[in-house]
């Protein structure tokens, strides 16, 4: 029986399609029963509904704290058997009613090599601090920013001066180690 995993995005969801991609051909044996999105308008909405994955959008400034929209999403995952929750350029902090529910069973990709470049711009911090050898990590998610341990990283060199042609070089890494990497998880 296939896994049950909900992919949480906030934008175009190039990483949301990798994953689901990779459970419609069968490279991972998992089912996204649940597309969070907390950016009404996102393209990731349209990835979600083009693939007929249940979406739930919400804007945080509708609630009156973070536990109170989290409420809602816990139960949502609860209600659908929800095994594994996929972080997939989602850019929130998870707060403490997800992990208490979730904890462990949280992970997020991030476009640096971990523990370097934490935060919304690592690929540009990365690099114009001049670092050759750029990569993904895939953690677990814990209350810090980009914290918790590290399941995967991939590394390459790069040594050009233009950053559009590194993010495309990192955005391909991104969508073949996520596929695996939840592959990996779901059958250990």
């Amino acid at each position: 029986m296939a896994a049950r995993i909900a992919i949480f995005a906030s934008g175009s969801g190039t990483n949301f399609e990798a994953i689901a991609a990779a459970c419609a051909e069968g490279r991972i044996d998992a089912e996204p029963v649940l597309m969070v999105c907390d950016k009404p308008g996102a393209r990731v909405i349209e990835r979600a509904e083009r693939r007929g994955i249940e979406t739930f959008v919400f804007s945080a400034k509708d609630y009156a704290s973070k536990a109170d929209f989290e409420r809602e999403i816990v139960a949502l995952l609860d209600s659908r058997g929800v095994q594994l929750v996929c972080l997939a350029g989602y850019m929130r902090l998870i707060g403490d009613v997800l992990l208490e529910a979730y904890g462990g069973r949280i992970i997020n990709i991030h476009p640096s090599l971990l523990p370097a470049f934490k935060g919304a711009h690592a690929i540009r911090d990365a690099f114009e601090y001049g670092v050759k050898v750029f990569g993904v990590t895939i953690h677990y998610v814990d209350a810090s920013l980009d914290g918790g341990r590290i399941i995967a990283q991939r590394a390459f060199a790069y040594e050009g001066d233009d950053i559009d042609e590194l993010e495309a070089m990192i955005h391909a890494v991104e969508h073949e180690l996520y596929p695996e990497t939840v592959n990996k998880l779901i059958n250990n």
